[in-house]
Formats: C-alpha cells, structure tokens, sequence
C-alpha cells in the first residue's frame, strides 16, 4: 500500500516555503511577517512528519522590526546550502513599511551558519530594490542574488526578476545587474528560486497575487542571463480555476529532489472555511509529487495542475518527531515553547520572564495592541478550523488602564480579547471583551465584577467563523461570557480590502496571553499555564 502525505504539511501560518536537502535530511524555511523570533524551520526525513526544530532570527541585531506595519516584518525566506564553503545561507527581506498606494521599503539581508540549529552570523546587508531574495549557487562556485524588482510607477509593483553576482569575499553584490525574466501575463511576479539541471537553468517563480489566483511559473534558459522561455502548461501549479478544490492560494514554492532522484514541490495554500472564503489558519504549505517527461520539463504528478489533499510519499524511512505539548507550564531557565511568538520584539526579561514567579509566566504591561512598537503579548498560530485556548491569570490591576487575558489576534486592528481591567479608583477588577474590526472597536458584554478571585481561568473555543469565551472564578466550573463572535474577521481574505484601500494581510489568526499598562507603571499579570488543542484537522 503507497503511503500518502497529508496536505497541508505545515499546518496554520507558515507560507513561502523554502526547501533543502542535505544527505538524509530536509528542512523547510518559512514567513513569520512581524512575529518574534523570525522564520520558522521545520525538519524531517519521510517528507511526511516535520517537526519545528529552530527560529534562526532570534536577536534584535539580527531583526529589528520595531513599527514595522502590520504584515512588514520578514517576508518569503532563501534556505540555501553551499558544498565549496560548507556553509548555510538563509536570505530574508524585513520589509519596513508598506504603503498600499505607492511605496515598499525592502532591505533585503543574508545570514549563515555551519549548523542548521545556529547561531546564525549578523547580518550581511545586499540591496533594497525587492523583495523574495535568493541565493543560486552555481557548479563554479558562484554566488548570484536573484529578487523581484519594485517598480512604483506600475502602482502594481512588479517589475520583473532581476540577478546580481554575490562576493562571499568581500561580502556584497559586485558586477552588473542583469534583468533576466519580465514575468508572465499572469502578472505579480515575485518569489524567484533558479536551479540548474539537464543543460538548462530553471527558473521558478510565484505569479497571480498571493490570493485565489496565486499560481507557480517555471521557465527555462541555456543562459543564466536569459532569455528565459515559459513552460508549455504554464502554470505548473494554480487553484485559479477550482474554487472548490480542498486546498486553494497555492503558488510561492521551490524543488527539492530526494536521495531517490524522485522531485517534489513545496508552497503555500489556504484552507477557507467555506468556498472561496475566509482562511483563519492563513497561508500555510503543502507539497506535490513532480516528474521529469521527455521534453526536459517539470509535471506535476496527474493530469491536471491542482494540488491534492493526499501526495503520494516517497520510498524513504518514516520520521517520528516530537509530539507537541498542548499544555504549556513555566520553570525557571527554562526556554519558553518553541511555538511561541511575540510581536516585533525579542521575548527579553524585561517584559516576559519565568523567573520572578516560580511556576508562572509573568508578563510586565506595556503598550496596547493597537501598538507596533513594544506589545507584552506571546501567542500560537491557530493550525486547525477548530481549536480550544485557555490560560489562568492572577492580575491586580489599580487603574483602567491596566488589561490583561486572553486574546484572539490577528493584527492590530483585528483582535477578540478577553480581560481583567481595574475601575477608575482601582476599588475593582472587572471582566471585558473588546472585539476590533478594522477600525471599529466594542465591548459585547457589560463589565463582570471579579474582585474577590484570587484567580481567573479564560478560556475561548474557536471553532470556524464562530469564537465563544469563557471564564471560570473556580477551577472547572467555566461559564459563557459575551455573545459568539465572528472568528473569520481574524483572515487574510478579511482584511484586505481593495475597496477602501489596498491593505496588507498576509498572516493568519493567534490565540494567545497579553498585558497591557497604558500609564506606563508596568503592572504585571501572572499566568499560570497556556492550553492550546486542536479538535478537528478541517
């Protein structure tokens, strides 16, 4: 019996997958956008189980990304490996503002290492002048930077692919910029990865917008420089024309090729809650099977250019990772769970620590979550359409202006949360919910006195387009507060909005714990666990 993969194999926000192979083992790379620490790699050795073994920027030297706009932060990463120098490359663009009108700032940067697990160098800067950078290693030791080229004046932004030579010697791009591929009539090109096989240098790129019309493009050329012809079938992966296939947005991806000589696909998909609808899991990336035929071009596995809920797997040893924890406790010096992120910044002492309370997490209030500075919030990508979060707070607010609970986040404008905040005299703690929907801010619910509760148990059932809280002053003994909201707000597809004005969201829902202290005296609130499970896988 042919053993299948699951798709998506990387589940919840994990889009613009890069993919490598070395001996034995792969490793894929992926966006985090504005989420701390950045990039996530995933390893395995079937192609079927992965495992999240390391975050590589995990510095601020490294990435800083500090009012940078929703969805800025670090963009599609290049996971790269070079044989002359035995060294790993990974490239990153931090994407500094975004202006949905005119402008992208795009520095574009590269880091190494000789181990996969770090510590990654300091970064080396390359150029602005796009986004998606990669490095293409050729067989004489060469080192060519390949990106998309922003160009302002189409107000489209696309202007092709452009490649320069890269010196490990005196670490910068030196030599001429060569213009080697304008894109296809899909527009929006973007996402360029070149590979070299069969005479021919193969050049992958993502096309259509990264929405329900995202496609992958392969062309090719007996030239690095060009020109570059495109594939006969072109796209060689696209949804474009299936609203009601299982996985859809699929495009931005790369090869890899197994010990076998078998070759597969990596990119990223959606899963909508409904057809063509709201994907509250975000990007995520999914793997084809592709084969070589006569004419010296890569077919995806069928007839056909869709993706499919199962792949069949290659012939390789079963990979058995570490099973994820689902409830999440503090010790002192201990590292926090590696699915864990904050906003922007570094999970430094300051603001998050598991050692002024043992057994606990304590988080110091700072600013609120409309900020892109300095937020004291730590979350979980949410993985499937229905999950259960839940923590339990011990918080003393003085002021009103002091929150702390469980939130549902998707950006600084998009948000459920579910708090204790103090009264004007602090004589009180008070139970809220604030939902944020784009610019329009509520409260459900009239404010639940819990001043004698020592402790509060939150908890939220997350299930679709439906977000139902609960609160517990006794352990167990949960009650519903506020109405069902309306989970879907928390999507790509939702806040987007090319009506009003173009705007950026290109991540995915969180479920997490924050605290806020908008007088600046650094209230704490302790947390004594953080649940996350997963009820459904679709």
């Amino acid at each position: 019996m042919t053993k299948m993969i699951q798709n998506p194999i990387l589940r919840g926000f994990n889009p613009d997958p890069s993919i490598l192979r070395r001996g034995d083992d792969y490793y894929i790379a992926t966006s985090t956008f504005e989420w701390f620490p950045g990039y996530q790699i995933h390893h395995s050795k079937d192609l079927v189980n992965w495992e999240l073994i390391t975050r590589p920027l995990d510095r601020a030297s490294q990435l800083d990304m500090r009012g940078v706009p929703d969805s800025g932060g670090v963009w599609a990463p290049c996971l790269s490996y070079n044989e002359h120098n035995q060294t790993y490359y990974l490239l990153y663009t931090n994407v500094l503002s975004f202006d949905g009108a005119t402008w992208k700032d795009t520095p574009n940067y590269v880091v190494t290492s000789k181990d996969i697990m770090g510590p990654w160098s300091e970064p080396v800067y390359l150029n602005s002048s796009g986004f998606d950078s990669s490095f293409f290693h050729d067989d004489d030791g060469k080192i060519w930077l390949v990106n998309m080229i922003m160009d302002h004046r189409k107000r489209k932004f696309f202007g092709g692919i452009v490649l320069q030579e890269y010196s490990e010697e005196e670490q910068k791009l030196v030599g001429d910029i060569h213009y080697i591929f304008p894109g296809t009539e899909l527009g929006g090109t973007e996402g360029p990865h070149i590979f070299k096989k069969n005479g021919y240098y193969y050049l992958l790129t993502a096309e259509g917008g990264t929405e329900f019309n995202h496609a992958m493009t392969l062309a090719r050329s007996k030239s690095l420089f060009g020109p570059y012809e495109v594939h006969p079938q072109n796209p060689i992966i696209t949804c474009k024309d299936t609203p009601q296939n299982y996985l859809q947005r699929s495009g931005h991806g790369q090869f890899v090729e197994t010990q076998n000589g078998e070759w597969y696909g990596v990119f990223l998909v959606g899963r909508p809650l409904t057809e063509r609808g709201r994907c509250i899991t975000g990007r995520e990336s999914a793997i084809e099977k592709f084969e070589w035929r006569e004419d010296d071009w890569l077919y995806k596995v069928g007839d056909n250019n869709v993706p499919r809920k199962e792949v069949e797997a290659p012939q390789l040893p079963e990979y058995k990772p570490k099973p994820k924890v689902e409830k999440i406790t503090f010790a002192p010096d201990q590292p926090l769970d590696i699915h864990l992120h904050a906003l922007r910044v570094p999970m430094t002492e300051d603001w998050i620590t598991q050692n002024d309370r043992e057994g606990y997490l304590r988080l110091y209030g700072r600013e609120s979550l409309s900020s892109v500075f300095r937020q004291s919030l730590v979350a979980h990508r949410v993985q499937e359409h229905h999950v259960i979060a839940e923590t339990c707070v011990e918080f003393d607010p003085v002021s009103f202006q002091q929150m702390a609970g469980l939130v549902a986040y998707y950006n600084t404008f998009h948000y459920h949360y579910l708090h204790i905040m103090g009264n004007d005299d602090g004589s009180k703690k008070e139970l809220y919910i604030i939902t944020c929907d784009k610019y329009d801010q509520q409260e459900p619910i009239e404010p639940i006195d819990v001043s004698d509760a020592e402790k509060v148990w939150m908890k939220m059932d997350y299930n679709g387009a439906q977000l139902q809280f609960y609160y517990a002053v006794k352990e167990g003994e949960w009650q519903k507060v506020g109405p069902v909201l309306d989970g879907s707000i928390l999507s790509d597809e939702y806040v987007r909005d090319e009506n009003v004005r173009y705007r950026a969201a290109f991540t995915g829902a969180f479920v997490g714990v924050c605290c806020q202290d908008l007088s600046g005296r650094r209230q704490h609130a302790d947390f004594e666990y953080f649940s996350y499970k997963e009820l459904t896988h679709d």
